[in-house]
């Protein structure tokens, strides 16, 4: 293949790869669908799995053979993941379609919004169960918003 056809291929492969990262964000087209309690529950396993990752990274720190460096990458990453979930499910789904200017208490809905979002940034940025324990009592908090259908 010619140098522009490789540009082309790979020009193709990257929009391919925005469109499904796009095309996983629920719900930027009006589709109707919400399980909100279900959303919020689904957080509280990202925190619990957050938490997991924090008590790993706690056992191997000491250790110093590879497969326990490697492991410890591998729970960071996690605990990473998981609370870029958290983010993204405040911000893509909360934020976008469920808190709205009109609702009475906006400003306090946003506000808690919001510490969910913090908190989950603070859980990247430390290696403590402090944080974690935050963010779960953060998440709680939304299903006074969010009840079980």
């Amino acid at each position: 293949m010619r140098k522009c056809q490789w540009l082309g291929v790979a020009l193709m492969i990257g929009l391919l790869g925005l469109a499904a990262r796009s095309a996983s964000a629920h719900c930027q087209v009006p589709c109707g669908i919400y399980d909100d309690h279900a959303r919020v529950q689904s957080m509280l396993e990202d925190v619990a799995t957050i938490r997991k990752a924090v008590a790993e990274l706690g056992e191997l720190n000491a250790k110093t053979d590879v497969q326990s460096r490697q492991q410890f990458v591998r729970w960071v990453n996690t605990k990473e993941l998981h609370a870029e979930n958290i983010i993204r499910t405040i911000s893509d789904y909360f934020l976008t379609q469920r808190v709205k200017a009109d609702q009475k208490d906006y400003a306090q809905r946003l506000g808690d919004h919001h510490a969910v979002m913090v908190g989950a940034m603070k859980c990247k940025q430390n290696a403590s169960m402090e944080p974690v324990d935050q963010l779960e009592a953060l998440v709680k908090v939304l299903l006074g918003y969010y009840h079980e259908h």
